[in-house]
């Protein structure tokens, strides 16, 4: 090997200088000019860049992310954000790994990103690399035409119809309701809401429960099936909340549970593709509906539409994620809130009483109205999704967030992610009234919330079984309301976040329930 020159380095450095030059006048007059047109077009100007601290906050945003893990560890870990971020602004951007983000508490944006230029945007790469490999390419995690197949595949089996038969959940509520002492004694709620709809949506989702409410009839690999997929979504969003870092600290953990959540669902999925003749599906009962001793389940209609087993498996597992980890949020978040308002359990108590004890109807759930304020005022200050986001796959423009005020238009350049923090949106003074922070249901007797609501997301992508979410909500409560005729809160600490995928309480659901 012979060293090279000082001239040959020269040289080597000079034609790194053309290239650069090269490919920067090309920038200029490609995209950089494309880019321009659209600025001036539209009026555009840039989106505060929210101060960084220190060269790696600077260059990777980790003065962000540390101080998230930390916010993470007390339970506040979006209150920081509302506070960090958007003290001053509902826009800013920020930096992350390198990335450049636009973050958002700003209702117009997210309609703009969600439902006008729907097509402008799609769920981030980053985002589908920690979810895919526990849950696969299913509803939640695919974009473009793999997410309309997931969709068409899924929709028809959350019709009107199939929401409304509650026939199924009341066995499993009323498990659940022998599983709360009698005495007195201090019982934390929110596991025990998680068992009911892990039991109730597997039974839904795979033609068999868990059993992890049902006296004796819980076995092993239902055990370690719930333990692995508790274990799974939690990894997922604290791989989404370190923008990724997660990843690279090896987790024996995470793969055994990834192992034993995919094996009992391919198991389940090969029995009954084996046992499930073409003749047979034909015979199935439909969405709503029982044939013979048959009842209606999810698996045996994507079977009709799909063999392919890994198709199969990513479907049922983000629908379990949805259907399992929302509505047990939503129930805890609820039950720790009433618990602490006796002038909330009382307007509550009036409502359910006029049932007679008698479990409700599906119109009689709708008919309901405090009911659905105080699930309203719940999903409003602790949104089940308290943020999520987009990246565009082209040059576009937001309606506003650009400009010292927020309020002018910006370029949103292809690639860029936009991250939407419903948290932050939901709490607005200027949206909800100076007590934005209190939780008061009759807000929702005249109020008519469009964008700045966003519960179940919004738009094409709408959550396709919010309704079903919120029905069983609705009945859980019912249905406990009715055994139990008092409440009252055994932990003193105030709720704060605990979060993997979706939102619940951070300090669980520690009451005592007294029978009439």
């Amino acid at each position: 090997m012979f060293p090279i020159s000082a001239l040959s380095w020269i040289n080597l450095v000079g034609y790194l200088v053309v290239f650069v030059a090269i490919k920067r006048i090309y920038y200029e007059l490609t995209t950089g000019a494309a880019r321009r047109a659209i600025i001036k077009e539209n009026g555009c100007e840039p989106v505060y860049h929210w101060r960084h601290q220190g060269i790696l906050g600077k260059l990777l945003g980790l003065d962000l992310i540390q101080q998230q893990i930390k916010d993470d560890k007390l339970g506040r870990t979006f209150e920081g954000v509302r506070q960090r971020l958007f003290a001053e602004r509902n826009t800013v951007q920020t930096t992350s790994m390198g990335i450049e983000l636009i973050q958002t508490a700003e209702p117009e944006i997210v309609k703009t990103m969600l439902s006008t230029k729907f097509h402008d945007f799609e769920l981030a790469q980053r985002r589908l690399d920690a979810i895919v490999p526990s849950l696969g390419h299913g509803i939640f995690a695919s974009n473009g035409a793999a997410w309309e197949r997931s969709r068409a595949l899924i929709r028809p089996s959350f019709t009107k119809t199939q929401v409304a038969d509650l026939d199924t959940f009341e066995t499993h509520i009323q498990h659940f309701i022998s599983a709360i002492p009698r005495d007195g004694s201090t019982v934390d709620l929110q596991p025990l809401f998680f068992s009911l709809t892990m039991d109730s949506a597997t039974e839904f989702l795979f033609g068999r429960s868990t059993a992890c409410l049902a006296p004796g009839l819980k076995t092993q690999s239902a055990s370690e099936f719930v333990k692995a997929f508790e274990y799974c979504t939690k990894s997922i969003g604290t791989e989404i909340r370190t923008a990724g870092l997660s990843r690279w600290i090896p987790d024996k953990r995470w793969h055994k549970s990834k192992n034993i959540v995919h094996a009992f669902a391919d198991s389940i999925i090969r029995e009954e593709t084996i046992r499930l003749h073409p003749a047979d599906m034909e015979k199935s009962a439909k969405p709503g509906t029982t044939c013979g001793n048959e009842r209606y389940v999810f698996l045996h209609e994507l079977i009709k539409q799909t063999q392919d087993p890994d198709t199969l498996r990513s479907e049922l597992l983000n629908i379990l994620l949805a259907g399992r980890d929302s509505t047990a949020g939503l129930l805890a978040n609820t039950w720790h809130t009433i618990a602490r308002r006796p002038d909330i359990w009382a307007k509550l108590r009036a409502e359910v009483d006029t049932l007679m004890g008698e479990a409700p109807t599906y119109a009689q759930i709708k008919d309901m109205k405090y009911l659905r304020w105080v699930l309203n005022e719940c999903l409003r200050l602790m949104p089940i999704v308290p943020a999520n986001g987009r990246v565009a796959v082209r040059d576009t423009v937001i309606p506003v967030g650009g400009g010292a005020d927020g309020k002018a238009p910006a370029l949103v350049p292809k690639g860029s992610i936009v991250v939407y923090h419903s948290w932050t949106f939901h709490k607005r003074k200027d949206l909800y009234g100076e007590d934005a922070d209190e939780f008061r249901p009759e807000r929702w007797e005249k109020l008519r919330h469009g964008w700045e609501y966003l519960p179940f997301n919004g738009g094409p992508r709408i959550c396709v079984g919010q309704q079903f979410a919120l029905t069983e909500a609705s009945y859980a409560t019912i249905r406990l309301m009715q055994a139990f005729s008092r409440i009252e809160p055994r932990d003193e600490r105030e709720w704060c976040a605990s979060s993997s995928l979706t939102l619940a309480s951070g300090v669980g659901c520690k009451v005592a329930l007294f029978e009439s």
